[in-house]
Order: structure tokens, then C-alpha cells, then sequence
């Protein structure tokens, strides 16, 4: 049999593991993908998309600065992906149209409760940003029913636009915006989804919002401890996480969405953490 083509488009491109992740996949549920990456050019992700499929390719994933783009060209969304406002998955159904998907939520809950045991039904979270990446997690967080859930951004307005947006989604979770400096308490869980790490900066949360029972995560992820994974074990957090465990399960997911086979995770987890 031979393989199938699969890829992941984005600008820049050369930094990726989802090569890596799905060749391990590939490998271990012997499904037949080849799996590679492509840079668009930045005003050229449509024709990208265009001539892969054209060109048989089965199925792409979309990473920055490309997600929002995939959504608008889609012919069809799944409902994660129109209420994410973004697709991380495109593929073509039977009739050839082109459907879009969202599989980041999915991949942040599978992380955080299956490989990290983390308990989200009653939990009071707080989610800090307001962009695309908080937008594509919100939905399967609220479903997990959490008692309250705080959405933090440097512009307040911008948190207020997911609450509102987000707030039929919610049922029995207080759901409410602010700015960063504005939670005063304690938290069970800390989710960070901006990208002040890769920087090297902070959003400016008050230390007290950390205690020692708080689970701290950052969807970015490193070889080392993430620079607000660092700040939140300074400031009393035992338990934290960055998001290479949500890469690789939103990338099974992906997977289980294109050929209708769940990848074990917890062993691609372990390679990639220790490459």
C-alpha cells in the first residue's frame, strides 16, 4: 500500500514537530502517512491549501500565522471549529469539500485530565489572554463544567467579546472577564495562553492567585521550564505543565480525524521529551 500524503502548513514552518509527532504515529499504528511541512508564502496559504489537495494530499494541519485563514476557506466546519473561530485541521469530505476542524481544545483537556490526572469539573480556573489560541480552548473547558471560569487580557474589552461570546456555552460556570492585575484569589488552575513566554515576559498577574494546591499550566512549551512556569513555582505552585503534552494529543487527534485511528500519546510524549 502506498502512503498517503499529510502535512503542516504555516510561515515559518522550520521549527515543527508535527513531522515528528505524526511519522511516530505512522509508525506505530502502521497506517500508511507520509507526513511532511510546507511554508506558505504569507499571501499565498489558499493556493497553498489549493494545489495539495489537487495534488492528492489527504489532510493538513495549520499552524501560525495560518488558522484563521483555514476556517474562512473551509466549505464546511465542524461545530469546535466554528465556535474557535480558527481550524488547526482541513481535510476533504467524500463530496471533495473542503471541512475544517479544530482539534486544540480537545488536545488541551486530554493533557491536562488523562496524562495529568487533573480534576476540571467544580474547578475555578483562570485563563489569561484573549486571542485565538484561549478562543479555540474555551469551548471544550467550559464543557468539562468547571465552576467558574476567569478570562484575563491585558485589553479587558477583547476578554469581554470570549465571555460573551462563550456565554451559552457556559450553563451552570460563572463565566467573567478582567484585566490581568484584577484576580486577587486563589485558583485550582492557572491555564496561560498568551505568548509572553516565548519572550521572555510575564502578563502581570498578582502572585496571590498561586497557591501551593494550584495547577499552573502553559500552553507554550520548551526544552526548559517556561519562563511563567518559572514564575508560578517562585511564587508557592508545585504542580505545573507546559503544552507539549496538548501539541502531541491535538495532533493524535488530528490523526483519529483523518484516518479513524486513536494513536497512543503517552509514548510519543516520552520521545519528544527526551529528544
Amino acid at each position: 500500500m502506498s502512503n498517503e500524503l499529510y502535512a503542516v502548513v504555516g510561515h515559518p514552518i522550520n521549527h515543527s514537530k508535527s513531522p515528528r509527532i505524526h511519522s511516530l504515529f505512522a509508525k506505530q499504528t502502521g497506517e500508511p502517512v507520509e507526513y511532511t511541512a510546507i511554508q506558505a508564502p504569507l499571501d499565498g496559504f489558499a493556493n497553498t491549501v489549493r494545489q495539495f489537495f489537487e495534488s492528492g494530499g489527504k489532510g493538513l494541519n495549520v499552524t501560525v500565522p495560518f488558522k484563521e485563514q483555514a476556517w474562512e476557506l473551509a466549505d464546511q466546519r465542524t461545530a469546535r471549529a466554528e465556535k474557535a473561530g480558527a481550524a488547526n485541521t482541513l481535510y476533504q469530505n467524500s463530496e471533495g469539500r473542503l471541512v475544517a476542524d479544530n482539534t486544540d481544545g480537545q488536545g488541551l483537556v486530554q493533557d491536562l485530565t488523562v496524562n495529568h490526572g487533573i480534576q476540571l469539573k467544580g474547578a475555578n480556573i483562570l485563563v489569561l489572554g484573549a486571542g485565538g489560541a484561549v478562543r479555540g480552548v474555551l469551548g471544550p473547558l467550559l464543557a468539562q463544567k468547571p465552576a467558574s471560569m476567569t478570562i484575563a487580557n491585558r485589553t479587558v474589552a477583547k476578554a469581554e467579546a470570549l465571555a460573551t461570546l462563550f456565554a451559552e456555552d457556559a450553563g451552570a460556570t460563572i463565566l467573567s472577564a478582567c484585566g490581568f492585575e484584577a484576580p486577587d484569589q486563589p485558583f485550582d488552575v492557572i491555564i496561560n495562553g498568551t505568548s509572553a513566554s516565548l519572550q521572555g515576559d510575564l502578563p502581570p498577574v498578582r502572585t496571590n492567585v498561586i497557591t501551593a494546591g494550584t495547577v499552573v499550566y502553559d500552553m507554550m512549551y520548551s526544552l526548559q521550564t517556561t519562563t511563567f512556569n518559572q514564575w508560578a513555582l517562585d511564587n508557592g505552585a508545585v504542580r505545573v505543565f507546559d503544552g507539549l503534552g496538548m501539541l502531541i494529543e491535538q495532533a493524535a487527534e488530528s490523526f483519529r480525524v483523518w484516518r479513524g485511528v486513536q494513536p497512543d500519546t503517552a509514548s510519543v510524549i516520552d520521545v519528544l521529551r527526551n529528544d
